[in-house]
């Protein structure tokens, strides 16, 4: 599994993001040509590479011009994002970074997500930085994300609500649960870093095990002698699946108390969290009650989350969980030319030999729906493609 690790011993934000991934070997070119995708207009994109404090690093800026794109509330933001012609994971990924840092705005202003607006943050250049990160890993083919205890900072910042200590009201709301410090003067952790992470990791804590592959390293817009305000954000691939497996923990828990609406919920928060599959098994219990058993496979480490998630939002009193082992093949990703657009193949490997191939799904629904024809068709087209092409191993796009 193509994992990624953020080092944020001196804070992270959206900018910094965007100059670590690209220090990894995002290319500059194909990221701004998916964010013209956005159709955003007033900006440009500038990369350049600094030093601080005797280390290099690449600063990704954005420069604001005349006749920006105005999206200071959600609604703005949804309708820029829904229209693009960015993929599906992006746009949901994109979606729910923004919704999860409207929903701290709106909660530290005494409002809703609908009413609230980024008063720190330009219209632009949040959506640049957030929809950039979100870009850039996948580029860069990456599965899941990893992240450090993030650094504060500490002191005060001026806003536009006057002199607030740092962290910052709604930082301090997205970073609740995280594990964080303060250390060092000034605003380290800002509102779209703090999103990105809280959002898109799927752990906190040291570095997981993992075969480094690229180490990339963003600079901050402050230089400070007293610390290298950098991010470094380290690629490779997770011991997990290294050699074609890894240890998990399953989770199980049988109820026949639950309104079945609930279970698309709990599942869909099961994966926000790391889950690597989740499923509900039809079982009987005592007194010949029918009722669904509800499991949950993870990373050992993201266990704790999982049940917690499943105590509180089930009606469960209480789950079992193992350790198993767990063997994958080895994947690939790449793109076939169908005669309804292009689709994402998805390759499996064992022993260097192809296994097997098979169409992304959404891809293929969003194609079904755009050029009014079955799934089936799209699904068989792409199919044939693949047949016929020859496949790439490893997860490098």
């Amino acid at each position: 599994m193509r994992l990624a690790y953020f080092h944020c011993a001196s804070g992270i934000s959206g900018d910094m993001c965007l100059g670590a991934l690209v220090d990894a070997g995002a290319p500059l070119n194909s990221l701004r040509r998916e964010l013209n995708k956005l159709g955003i207009k007033g900006y440009t994109l500038s990369l350049s590479e600094t030093m601080r404090t005797g280390l290099r690093a690449s600063r990704v800026s954005v420069n604001i011009g005349k006749g920006s794109t105005s999206a200071k509330k959600l609604k703005d933001v949804r309708a820029i994002i829904n229209n693009s012609s960015l993929s599906p994971a992006i746009k949901k990924k994109g979606l729910a970074v923004f919704q999860r840092l409207f929903e701290a705005e709106a909660l530290v202003h005494g409002t809703t997500p609908g009413r609230a607006h980024l008063h720190e943050l330009g219209a632009v250049d949040a959506m640049v930085d957030i929809m950039g990160a979100i870009i850039c890993l996948d580029l860069l083919g990456v599965e899941q994300i990893a992240c450090s205890s993030i650094n504060l900072g500490s002191g005060t910042v001026e806003t536009s609500h006057g002199i607030l200590s740092v962290p910052t009201p709604a930082t301090a709301e997205l970073l609740k649960g995280i594990p964080v410090y303060p250390d060092g003067e000034g605003e380290l952790a800002t509102p779209t870093g703090a999103a990105l992470m809280t959002t898109l990791a799927h752990s906190f804590g040291p570095m997981p095990a993992m075969s480094m592959e690229a180490i990339g390293t963003g600079a901050g817009g402050r230089d400070t002698p007293e610390r290298s305000n950098v991010l470094r954000v380290f690629l490779g691939e997770s011991a997990l699946t290294e050699h074609g497996g890894g240890k998990v923990t399953v989770m199980e828990a049988n109820i026949d108390d639950m309104s079945p609406e609930l279970y698309g919920y709990v599942m869909e928060r099961l994966f926000e969290a790391g889950a690597l599959d989740v499923w509900t098994t039809p079982v009987s219990m005592k007194k010949n009650r029918p009722a669904a058993m509800l499991s949950a496979m993870c990373a050992e480490q993201d266990a704790p989350a999982l049940m917690e998630i499943i105590l509180s939002e089930t009606t469960t009193l209480g789950l079992r969980h193992y350790s198993a082992g767990r063997v994958t093949l080895e994947r690939s990703t790449r793109k076939a030319k169908t005669p309804y657009g292009e689709i994402t193949i998805k390759d499996a490997f064992m022993g260097g030999r192809l296994i097997k191939s098979s169409p992304e799904y959404e891809d293929a629904c969003l194609l079904a729906r755009k050029h009014k024809v079955p799934l089936r068709d799209v699904m068989d087209a792409a199919r044939l493609i693949a047949a016929r092409s020859e496949p790439r191993r490893g997860r490098k796009k």
